[in-house]
């Protein structure tokens, strides 16, 4: 069976996707990380992301492998795990940034579909529904508000020892929704045969029931 779930940066889909994959046995895919695996060799080998021929060239010698402890998800990146390095805010931003590239997508789109031909999937990033599984048994979109967010992110941040600023966060948001939303390849938007889930007012438990439910 195969669940996607879409929705834009801050939305909780990685952590509810999680919860749901472990209550219910399936793998959890977190196409994100592959983003921002990638993102992060950019990153490092200060390569042009405007440059599309240098970005290509980087995706010939990137070799994304995922294993799965225990069902969780572990990335590999040339062999180096960096499942904790990608989550640092600059590699989000420029994962961003990278997805509007076929070559990066074309390169991860075989690996996220194979993944799902052959296992009990939950799969959440911005087109899993609309274009990477269009065949999934289930859709949903999950949202919650600008400022709700970015309020999720500061608190994270400021558990994590950081002093972090709201309204950066805030504007960081905005402009990720835009271009995840205006891309010319697998824009972000909310597939027909999807369910809208809001999650502003709602607790992390109160969505993992809700997905259960309708699974």
């Amino acid at each position: 069976m195969n669940i996607a779930i879409d929705g834009p940066a801050g939305a909780g889909k990685s952590t509810i996707a999680k919860l749901v994959a472990d209550k219910k046995g399936f793998i959890y895919v977190d196409t994100g990380a592959m983003y921002r695996s990638i993102a992060l060799y950019i990153i490092e080998n200060d390569i042009d992301s405007d440059n599309d021929d240098a970005v290509k060239a980087a995706c010939d010698n990137i070799d994304i492998k995922i294993k799965y402890v225990d069902r969780v998800q572990h990335i590999y990146l040339n062999d180096e795990d960096v499942s904790t390095t990608i989550r640092r805010e600059e590699v989000g931003n420029m994962a961003s940034k990278v997805a509007t590239k076929k070559v990066v997508r074309e390169k991860l789109l075989n690996l996220q579909r194979e993944l799902a031909a052959s296992n009990d999937v939950i799969m959440d990033g911005r087109d899993i529904g609309t274009f990477v599984l269009p065949n999934a048994e289930l859709k949903i979109y999950l949202t919650a508000s600008v400022y709700t967010r970015a309020k999720r992110r500061f608190d994270q941040l400021v558990e994590k020892g950081e002093t972090p600023d709201l309204g950066k966060i805030e504007e960081d948001i905005e402009k990720r929704d835009y271009q995840d939303m205006h891309r010319d390849i697998a824009p972000l938007k909310q597939a027909e045969d999807a369910i809208l889930i809001d999650t502003s007012d709602m607790t992390i438990e109160e969505v993992v029931d809700k997905i259960i439910s309708l699974i």
